[in-house]
């Protein structure tokens, strides 16, 4: 994956528009509540104003259909950026257009302008030609660092580039190709991966090519459950996706012809319902009763994958192994974001390929104690499965 990057530029004096992913979640009364994507573009951002440049921040917050929804204002991250960075920060309530323009070519360098929703527009999701070159007329350089929207052919991370001389990756997607494309490519064996998650939808052709690949495969969560199923074991009212059933009994068949190493869960905690406070039974997979439901992996399956888990040498990670959100069904996932903290200090690189894995990460306190999480759910599914992401195929020469 070819591409310049900002450490091929130098900002002094030019203004820069980095297309950063602020989709941040935020509370009822609209304080932010996790900052970790605003903190992974910060890279970027000091890197240009350190040159003495301008940083015209543009991002997506959340889905207001292309209308204005103060719900969804990005004035929450203009002020968080104020109070985390050292340097003016100002806010456009428009990100195109004369109000834009102005504060564009009114800044002084070594400053940081924020524009307002992009998708207040409906013309950013459509790409529309129009509004991408509104876009490009704030800056004489491109930067792309919103590596969760990079699967995505929008006008700020596709259009945008045809009106650019420049156009430039940032250190976030630098990573994130690091991590996810170069290191997977020739890993350190032994090479393990974990899939979790509800459901095997959007994930088949992940599997498959982590199949060409890895030494083992774990796999729990939700989907686990139509792999089970598939076996011919009953699972009570656990998930499962009946439509896959087929595709699920087609994996274990190439499993078993090619004598892979793929594993189930063994055991299970289940309950009635995944609510808070609800009594659980631990229970053998294929005991599970008619009005029970599978809601973690038990004991014995996290003694198994932990095992299988400290022995490997490089590790992806992508989907929790239950309702983590609930105490009662979080130990799994806890178990297995420690065991990668564990392997890590080993030596081990460590991947969580962002999504629900990577909010686990987070909840369980152990972000700096894995090699790598990655800010894209979708964009990292994309990517792994060997799929090319427009917002950064965008950006080659």
């Amino acid at each position: 994956m070819k591409f310049k990057t900002v450490d091929d530029v130098d900002f002094n004096d030019k203004r820069a528009l980095i297309r950063v992913d602020f989709n941040v979640p935020l509370d009822k009364v609209g304080n932010i509540t996790d900052d970790f994507r605003i903190q992974s573009a910060l890279p970027t951002i000091k890197k240009v104003i350190n040159d003495g440049g301008i940083a015209i921040l543009m991002s997506h917050l959340g889905r207001p259909s292309g209308k204005v929804d103060p719900e969804m204002s990005l004035v929450p991250v203009y002020k968080h950026l104020q109070e985390i960075l050292d340097c003016p920060v100002e806010f456009a309530d428009d990100c195109v257009g004369t109000i834009a323009e102005n504060f564009a070519e009114n800044l002084d360098p070594g400053s940081v302008l924020l524009l307002e929703n992009l998708r207040f527009h409906t013309e950013e999701k459509a790409n529309d030609p129009g509004f991408a070159k509104k876009l490009a007329k704030l800056a004489d350089i491109y930067i792309n660092d919103a590596f969760g929207t990079a699967h995505r052919a929008h006008a700020s991370t596709v259009g945008v580039t045809e009106y650019f001389n420049e156009k430039v990756a940032g250190y976030l997607i630098q990573k994130e190709v690091e991590f996810l494309v170069e290191k997977l490519e020739s890993p350190n064996q032994p090479y393990l991966a974990i899939m979790g998650g509800a459901k095997i939808s959007g994930k088949i052709d992940l599997i498959d090519k982590l199949l060409d690949s890895v030494d083992s495969l774990l796999v729990g969560g939700g989907m686990a459950y139509t792999f089970l199923k598939a076996q011919g074991l009953e699972i009570g009212g656990s998930l499962l996706e009946q439509e896959k059933l087929d595709v699920a009994k087609d994996i274990l068949t190439r499993v078993e012809k090619e004598g892979l190493d793929f594993m189930l869960p063994s055991d299970c905690i289940a309950a009635p319902h995944p609510e808070e406070g609800i009594p659980t039974s631990t229970l053998a997979i294929d005991h599970i009763a008619e009005h029970e439901m599978g809601l973690d992996i038990g004991p014995n399956t996290i003694e198994e994958f932990t095992g299988k888990i400290l022995d490997a040498k490089t590790i992806l990670w992508n989907g929790p192994m239950g309702v983590f959100e609930v105490p009662e069904f979080a130990e799994g996932t806890r178990a297995i974001a420690s065991a990668l903290a564990a392997a890590t200090e080993k030596g081990a690189t460590t991947i969580v390929g962002g999504g629900d894995s990577a909010s686990a990460v987070r909840q369980f306190n152990l972000m700096d104690k894995v090699s790598h999480v990655s800010t894209g759910g979708g964009a990292s599914l994309e990517l792994l499965s060997g799929n090319t992401l427009p917002g950064i195929d965008a950006l080659k020469d």
